[in-house]
């Protein structure tokens, strides 16, 4: 009975935040077609409440978007005899094809390492990496690579301070999708945060599709990869041949 009790005073003693998520997105589909370069995502929200707000600690604001994981083998090339060549090869088992972290202050002042590691937030949790060959002694250099790779086509972003909490009730903030975007499920996650941890957290998604000639192709590759294979083929003579035809009526 003892360690009932003192486990309910620990549990009365701890601060309560009853604080929920109401969320709005812009748009919770994104259409790929011929034309598309890019979108933009405007995600919103509140904070409902049944207390005061509490002065201290600061609430803060995470948002996280990620697309369709998979599996992305990262290889080192290194300078031998003139050339570089391909030496290591580290295969990640679950990374983001996208992934974008916001927040309305500093991401190590808003999430503890405890709470991050829990939550998987900032990046480098969001890649699972198991193992690695046994001549390989720095894994981590690899992990590091793919996400420097990635930030480089903006398909990694960390953007620190740019979700704005007006009165510790009201956020919003902008994800800026690249043109170059995996088909599938892009899962979203909000999560507000009181002294680095986490008191409430929602989950959502939005929709990417390719649709119109972009989607036709797309099935058609998956579906009769044959098929599709004659018709590139066929297109590649047609251009090959089209512009000989058109470089011959040039020259005379």
């Amino acid at each position: 009975m003892r360690p009932f009790l003192i486990l309910l005073a620990f549990v009365i003693a701890l601060p309560v935040w009853a604080e929920d998520i109401v969320l709005g997105l812009s748009k919770d589909q994104v259409s790929i077609n011929t034309s598309f370069d890019g979108s933009e995502i405007l995600i919103f929200g509140a904070v409902k409440r049944e207390e005061p707000i509490p002065d201290e600690p600061r609430l803060h604001v995470i948002v996280t978007v990620s697309g369709p994981s998979e599996r992305v083998t990262v290889r080192r090339k290194e300078k031998r005899f003139g050339i570089w060549v391909n030496t290591d090869a580290v295969e990640v088992d679950r990374a983001p094809s996208f992934y974008a972290v916001s927040s309305s202050t500093l991401l190590g002042l808003s999430l503890t390492e405890t709470e991050d590691q829990r939550h998987s937030v900032s990046i480098p949790r969001a890649i699972r990496s198991v193992g690695a060959p046994m001549n390989i002694t720095d894994s981590e250099s690899f992990t590091r690579a793919l996400i420097r790779i990635k930030s480089a086509s903006n398909q990694y972003q960390l953007n620190e301070g740019t979700v704005s909490v007006d009165e510790q009730t009201l956020f919003r903030t902008a994800i800026e999708l690249p043109a170059a975007l995996t088909e599938g499920v892009y899962e979203t996650r909000i999560f507000l945060t009181r002294g680095g941890n986490v008191v409430s957290k929602y989950e959502t998604s939005i929709l990417v599709r390719k649709v119109g000639m972009e989607r036709w192709l797309y099935a058609l590759s998956r579906e009769n990869a044959f098929l599709y294979g004659l018709m590139s083929l066929a297109i590649a003579i047609a251009a090959g041949w089209g512009a000989s035809a058109i470089f011959t009526a040039l020259r005379r």
